[in-house]
């Protein structure tokens, strides 16, 4: 990792244990609530890893703070600025891409917006968000795919997508030149535990 992706890494995962400590829950209850090993969220809480997105959505969601919550200290009820180069950057391609959240709600109602780049060839996966999840995007340079319900759709600078989130989905840069889109991401009911694949659980 460098230096900007350790420092956000550790600042995760002081977050998460703060959240696990607040509510008494030990390392394996929170592993479990989330959905993840316990060595993973042993590796979080030390900011030993770079984890993906999918993790950080399920740590968050156990939690009920929401993924912003996760990249940025607790603040008071005010306006907030991210400038140019200080979102945080959750996700990186093979071929020069990258994932950057640059800001984003509180729960219950999360709204999270992305700017994302893709490099030629650049494929970044997603596996399903929580029940009613809703995704935006607009496609700002370059071509996209995105896949998402067994569709693909093609996208071109300022095409723009509305699509439900709460199924396996993928973006996709298929072209010869880099991709960017902006993208906002809504998960109604953060924290009221819709995760659950077991309803009887």
């Amino acid at each position: 990792m460098d230096e900007q992706a350790e420092t956000l890494a550790r600042a995760i995962g002081a977050r998460v244990k703060l959240e696990r400590t607040l509510r008494g829950w030990t390392l394996d209850q929170l592993a479990e609530h989330a959905a993840v090993s316990r060595r993973m969220v042993v590796n979080v809480e030390q900011g030993s890893v770079n984890p993906s997105v999918g993790t950080l959505l399920r740590l968050s969601d156990a939690l009920g703070v929401g993924l912003p919550a996760l990249v940025e200290p607790p603040a008071p009820r005010a306006a907030k600025v991210t400038r140019a180069g200080e979102g945080a950057a959750l996700w990186t391609g093979a071929h020069g891409g990258r994932g950057v959240l640059v800001a984003g709600t509180e729960p219950p109602d999360v709204v999270e917006l992305w700017d994302w780049t893709l490099g030629p060839g650049d494929r970044h996966e997603s596996e399903a968000h929580s029940a009613g999840t809703r995704e935006l995007l607009q496609v700002l340079e370059g071509t996209v795919t995105v896949e998402s319900g067994g569709a693909e759709h093609i996208l071109r600078a300022g095409d723009a997508l509305t699509f439900f989130g709460d199924t396996d989905h993928a973006y996709v840069n298929p072209g010869d030149l880099p991709a960017r889109f902006a993208l906002c991401v809504y998960e109604p009911g953060v924290g009221q535990g819709h995760r659950t694949e077991d309803p009887d659980a």
